[in-house]
């Protein structure tokens, strides 16, 4: 499995962006959750968002919830991330990752995704 993000860029705070991540190596999306973490500088990795497989459950981090949206296209083997209202501090490397979490908990954890993308900056000024 392959995973290309597009979309980042520099924005001003209050600004909206748009991540696409598209998945390829395997024909049929059943059964991946893919989802988002990002890295800033000097800072760990975390837990964006994720919606699971069929699209019928998401989940959001504190951070972003009410101001990020994700969602999937199973038969274009996408998941987009539409980010609003962005802040300084959302400014990151966002990765796209797919995986099979084993419950509702674990799509927040990284150790579920065995495929991570290359990333794309998302730079906020203020």
């Amino acid at each position: 499995v392959q995973l290309v993000e597009s979309g980042g860029g520099l924005v001003q705070a209050g600004d909206s962006l748009r991540l696409s991540c598209v998945r390829s190596g395997r024909t049929s999306s059943s059964g991946y959750a893919m989802g988002w973490f990002r890295q800033a500088p000097g800072k760990e990795r975390e837990f964006v968002a994720a919606i699971n497989w069929s699209g019928s459950s998401t989940y959001y981090s504190d951070s972003v919830k009410g101001r990020f949206t994700i969602s999937r296209e199973n038969g274009k083997n996408t998941v987009s991330l539409q980010l609003r209202t962005l802040k300084p501090e959302d400014t990151a490397v966002y990765y796209c990752v797919a995986g099979r979490p084993w419950s509702s908990d674990d799509h927040y954890l990284h150790q579920s995704y065995d495929y991570w993308g290359q990333g794309t900056q998302v730079t906020v000024s203020p």
